[in-house]
């Protein structure tokens, strides 16, 4: 009884490492993505076509959302010059509301309006944060729920191997 009592204890310990993987994608093709930034911008999926692109289901409310963002930002600043891109996909909060967060958190990426949440729904992201990396053919890849560092060894290893 011991054992097993053990073997509980460490594979509940392990837990926390086994979260961290990126899990490859097998949830069917990539639903469209058309939304416009803070500024009025609209972007398209689409016209990201031959470059990765992570794209994150957020909002200021999720404190693991807010946590992970200057990771995310991190992984950009180290990718820069790449063929990649970040998508910020803000869940249905007022662009005021927005605005002050990254006033605190600055970011260079852009930051998608989602008002009517029909992004959100398209991509079934329906936990926060969620974060798909898109590869060049504009297939998804890998998915992941929760907090992640994204400037950390797995996240970028994923990345730089689909950046070749």
């Amino acid at each position: 009884m011991r054992s097993i009592a053990g073997f509980l204890v460490l594979a509940l310990l392990a837990l926390p490492a086994v979260a961290q993987v990126l899990k490859p994608w097998s949830g069917g093709a990539t639903p469209p993505l058309v939304l416009s930034d803070l500024e009025g911008v609209k972007h398209r999926l689409a016209d990201y076509r031959g470059k990765v692109v992570l794209v994150n289901f957020w909002a200021t409310w999720c404190v693991p959302c807010r946590d992970e963002m200057p990771s995310i930002e991190r992984l950009r600043a180290t990718l820069e010059g790449k063929p990649f891109v970040v998508l910020a996909v803000n869940l249905a909060e007022p662009e005021s509301r927005i605005r002050k967060f990254l006033e605190a958190v600055p970011v260079r990426f852009p930051v998608l309006l989602d008002r009517d949440t029909q992004a959100s729904k398209a991509w079934q992201a329906r936990l926060l944060p969620v974060t798909y990396i898109v590869g060049p053919d504009g297939a998804i890849r890998y998915r992941y729920v929760g907090e992640l560092d994204w400037s950390g060894p797995e996240a970028r290893k994923a990345i730089l191997g689909l950046l070749k």
